[in-house]
């Protein structure tokens, strides 16, 4: 079992940055590929980044690659979104997961958080 919870979202204006966190708690953090993901108003939850166990494989949607950096600590248990040169089509509850390999189905991630809102205004 593992329980995450983000943080690190709030108002920003466009062209800014923010770094997310997502804070796990289990031993078998490690274990885990971890990914984020986003949810804008009346839209469905999309890819953003996965990262592996290890830290040595990411993956990026199209539309942050160059902008957002995926990394990770296993050390204490926490997973980074750090977002740069924000848009305000970035507006969106950002949510982080854990599951068994890097994939940018939401299906195949076991845990969620509960997310963290971030607004981009222009």
């Amino acid at each position: 079992q593992v329980s995450l919870v983000e943080s690190g979202g709030g108002l920003v204006q466009a062209g800014g940055s923010l770094r997310l966190s997502c804070a796990a708690s289990g031993r078998t953090f490690s274990t885990y590929a971890m990914g984020w993901f986003r949810q804008a108003p009346g839209k469905q939850r999309e890819f953003v980044a996965a990262i592996n166990w290890s830290g040595e494989d990411t993956t990026y949607a199209d539309s942050v690659k160059g902008r957002f950096t995926i990394s990770r600590d296993n050390a204490k248990n926490t997973v980074y979104l750090q977002i740069n040169s924000l848009k305000p089509e970035d507006t969106a509850v950002y949510y982080c997961a854990a599951g068994p390999r890097v994939t940018v189905r939401t299906s195949v991630y076991d845990y969620w958080g509960q997310g963290t809102q971030v607004t981009v205004s222009s």
